[in-house]
């Protein structure tokens, strides 16, 4: 249950008050995002976590202007792979045989298999099944903020390809997907701060088939 209270007690802030978040906080949040299943394990993102107020700043003004991105403590920026490749495929086969000290058959005919099927798909494709990916993670790092009582405001309102450029993310193989600020709700200058939090229905939501 103490998820859930700190489930309904989140929601996405509108306006922050520019606290520092403690980083033992946001190590964790962190943690929960890397610890998040993806597609075959590959991760296929980064997560950014930018301070620096001048970056802040211009990132803001391709993000519609809004404040939290400034006000935020931490930054961050989920960036997926712009596509699958053969070499970052298989650097993450290559480390689960490292880690777990042996080879599988049945893992290295998976790796094969993955191996002819993403490098051959269009780029575009890539990214998106990326993208998705990133959004797990995401919504782990939503779910550990709230547990530790930090705000957190999803953001898709925002220019891309500017920030891509912003962070030289281009250059890195990877595409913005979707920003989260982290931080502390600023309670006197946020309308929704009071407002009721609405949801569906569980039985609207959720259909059980026996």
């Amino acid at each position: 249950m103490e998820l859930i209270d700190k489930l309904n007690w989140r929601y996405a802030a509108k306006a922050m008050n520019g606290q520092t978040v403690a980083q033992d906080k946001i190590d964790r949040i962190l943690e929960a995002a890397r610890l998040a299943p993806t597609s075959s394990g590959l991760q296929p993102f980064e997560i950014l976590v930018v301070t620096n107020p001048d970056i802040k700043a211009k990132i803001k003004e391709v993000a519609w202007n809004q404040s939290v991105v400034t006000d935020c403590s931490h930054l961050l920026v989920f960036a997926a792979w712009d596509t699958y490749t053969a070499e970052r495929i298989n650097e993450v086969f290559d480390l689960t045989n490292k880690i777990r000290g042996y080879e599988n058959e049945g893992f290295e005919a998976y790796r094969q298999k993955l191996l002819s099927f993403y490098p051959n798909q269009d780029p575009e494709n890539n990214f998106t099944h990326a993208a998705k990916q990133a959004y797990i993670a995401f919504g782990l790092a939503i779910a550990a903020a709230a547990y530790e009582g930090v705000d957190a405001t999803p953001m898709e309102g925002f220019t891309p390809e500017a920030v891509d450029e912003i962070l030289g993310l281009r250059d890195k193989g990877l595409r913005s997907a979707i920003l989260l600020p982290l931080g502390y709700r600023d309670e006197a200058n946020d309308w929704l701060v009071n407002q009721v939090k609405v949801r569906k229905a569980t039985e609207d939501l959720v259909t059980v088939i026996d």
